[in-house]
Formats: structure tokens, C-alpha cells, sequence
């Protein structure tokens, strides 16, 4: 049914504001309650336990639905074990100018150049609050980038500051030194920019694990000696990957591509990729270091081969737009049968 509706109707629509659309209707979902989640609630076999914390599924949303804090719950009333929120920015940003994203349809991909428009972390410190103290809530993560206003060699400073707002509210956080639609932003990844960063912010976030979130398009050996970082800075773990600035192997039409422009491409064209970058980390990291795998996961057959080639946890975005609510529930579902054999 929904395929249907959004072959009619919604691919029709500017992409920011069927997303808007989306998110309005997600929102309202705690007010259904038990109902709702009599109905998503994942198979308690799917559970797991992972940065101190116990995920009802390996399932979850990436960064970049839920900006700022405000439908965490109806996204856990959908079935996701976690909500990963953000990206935040210790100033409030609009992002870059529309249109800024865009879909490839044949592709089941999208390139967005959003440019971390969000509120605000001061501003989303008191829904993240609120989102804590409900009784069935997902495991909440809470992404920070740097502010675009700031320069590169200010942003230890930049970070620090959206992390002392909310590292006391997340159950797990996540430094995004990847996005490509930040100028800059990606060369925090450097090892002799990256080392400090991490060191300053692993230090505030005090308690609450801290995780750094990569880019595919890194060198393997890139990947190896930031994986190696990691360990060696005992950081909670890796969030592999971002999206892409590869064009490559498309089937959209050429000139449709073009015209979106720049701007990160997610979705199915990142499977491949992602599962390498998985690997890599895999094999040069210790078995309780927290991986979390996310890039062009469509289906729970998708997610059961993330897990086995060494992912903790999961994350999904770009599909949910081609899948629709129940998307979270389809792949709790199919991932159970798969356990079940």
C-alpha cells in the first residue's frame, strides 16, 4: 500500500516536504500508546546489549531524521531499538539553501546537502530530557558536529560545548567529523586533528560512551589507522559510514544527477562500500569495541549480514523513505525469522 501511495502521490512532492509530512504524523504516534507498540514491538530474541545499555533491537535510525530531538518516541513506537538525534551544532543553523535533497529514484538512494540545519543543542537538551523519562523509549543517541560559523581550527571549543549540553542526556554520543555538506568538516578526520578532538571530548562527555562516525570514502588505510585510534583512546566505538561524494555505477539518469548536485549520496548505492569499511574495522578492532553499521540496509536479509560480518548494531534512513513506517517492523520481523532457523 504504501509503495502504491508514494508512486502516486508522494514522490510528487519536494522531498524536504514530504519529509516534513512524515515527521508530523511520527510525532503524534506516543499518543496511540500500548496500541502502537502491541504492533512494532520487536521480538525480544532480536534484543541486545551494547554500550551499557540494552538495544530491543539491533535496528535503528541513523542521524539526520530527528534533527532536533522531537519524535524519538514515535520512531521507537515504529519499531527502531535506537534513535540516533542530529546532527546538532552548539549554534542553531537553517542549513544550506533549498532544494537540498534530492531523490534517486532507480537508484533508491538520495543526496542530500541539508548542512546540519538544527535547532541547537541548548535548544534540544530539554526534549532529549523529556525523551528520557518516558517509559518505553528506544536507546537514545545524540550526534554533534561542528557549527558551520566556526572554523575548523576553532572546533575542539565548538564541540565541547554542545557536548557539555548534552552528554548527560544521551545514552551514547557521536562525533560526526564526516558529513561532506560542512566545509571542512572532513578533515577533522586527519589523525593529527582527529587525536585531539576526540581526546577533549571523550574527556567532557564523562559517562556516556563516545563514538566517532566516519566516511566511506576514506582510504582503507585511512580507515585502519583511525580504527586504531580509536582503540587506543578507548573510545566506545565507531560509526561506519557517512554518505558518499562517489557518483559512480548509478542508474539514474546522468543529467538528473547533475542537477542535484553536490551533496552526500546515501541509500543502496553505499551497500557495498559500507560492508567493506565494516570489515576492515572488524578485523583490526577487539570484539567488545561497539561497531555500528549503516549504508544502504533495505532489509532484515541486509541487517543479518551487517551482524555477521561483525556489526553491533545496525542504522537505516534513505530506505525508510522507499519503505515507509512499517520499515522498522518488516525488518524486526524478517530479522527474527532469520534468527529462528
Amino acid at each position: 500500500m504504501y509503495r502504491a501511495l508514494f508512486s502516486l502521490f508522494l514522490r510528487r512532492l519536494d522531498p524536504e516536504q514530504a519529509h516534513h509530512l512524515a515527521f508530523a504524523a511520527i510525532r503524534m504516534l506516543p499518543a496511540l500508546g500500548p496500541l502502537a507498540r502491541r504492533f512494532t514491538a520487536p521480538d525480544p530474541r532480536l534484543r541486545v546489549e551494547a554500550l551499557g545499555r540494552t538495544f530491543p533491537s539491533p535496528f535503528g535510525v541513523a542521524a539526520g531524521f530527528d534533527k532536533n530531538a522531537e519524535a524519538v518516541i514515535g520512531l521507537g513506537a515504529l519499531g527502531f531499538g535506537h534513535v540516533e538525534v542530529g546532527t546538532l551544532t552548539a549554534r542553531a543553523q537553517p542549513g544550506n539553501p533549498k532544494p537540498r535533497l534530492f531523490r534517486l529514484i532507480p537508484d533508491r538512494a538520495i543526496i542530500n546537502r541539508m548542512g546540519f540545519n538544527n535547532d541547537g543543542a541548548v535548544a534540544a537538551a530539554p526534549r532529549l530530557a523529556k525523551a528520557h523519562q518516558a517509559r518505553h523509549r528506544p536507546v537514545i543517541g545524540v550526534n554533534i558536529g561542528k557549527s558551520r560559523v566556526v572554523a575548523v581550527d576553532d572546533a575542539i571549543d565548538d564541540y565541547l560545548e554542545s557536548c557539555r549540553v548534552v552528554a548527560s542526556l544521551a545514552d551514547y554520543l557521536v562525533v560526526n567529523v564526516s558529513s561532506p555538506n560542512t566545509p571542512g568538516l572532513r578533515g577533522l578526520q586527519e589523525l593529527d586533528r582527529l587525536a585531539p578532538l576526540l581526546t577533549r571530548v571523550k574527556d567532557a562527555a564523562g559517562a556516556t560512551p563516545l563514538l566517532v562516525k566516519i566516511a566511506p570514502d576514506l582510504d582503507d588505510d585511512q580507515v585502519v589507522r583511525i580504527s586504531e585510534l580509536v582503540v587506543e583512546l578507548g573510545l566506545a566505538g565507531i560509526i561506519a559510514t557517512n554518505t558518499t561524494l562517489s557518483r559512480s555505477d548509478l542508474r539514474t539518469d546522468a543529467a538528473v544527477v547533475r542537477a542535484a548536485g553536490d551533496g552526500g549520496l546515501s541509500g543502496a548505492p553505499l551497500a557495498a562500500r559500507s560492508l567493506e569499511v565494516l570489515r576492515l574495522i572488524r578485523s583490526v578492532v577487539p570484539a567488545e569495541l561497539c561497531v555500528i553499521s549503516v549504508g544502504g540496509v533495505e532489509t532484515g536479509a541486509d541487517v543479518a549480514e551487517r551482524l555477521d560480518a561483525g556489526a553491533t548494531l545496525v542504522q537505516g534512513y534513505s530506505a525508510f523513505i522507499y519503505r515507509g513506517p512499517l520499515w522498522a517492523r518488516s525488518i524486526n520481523r524478517e530479522l527474527a525469522a532469520i534468527r529462528s532457523r
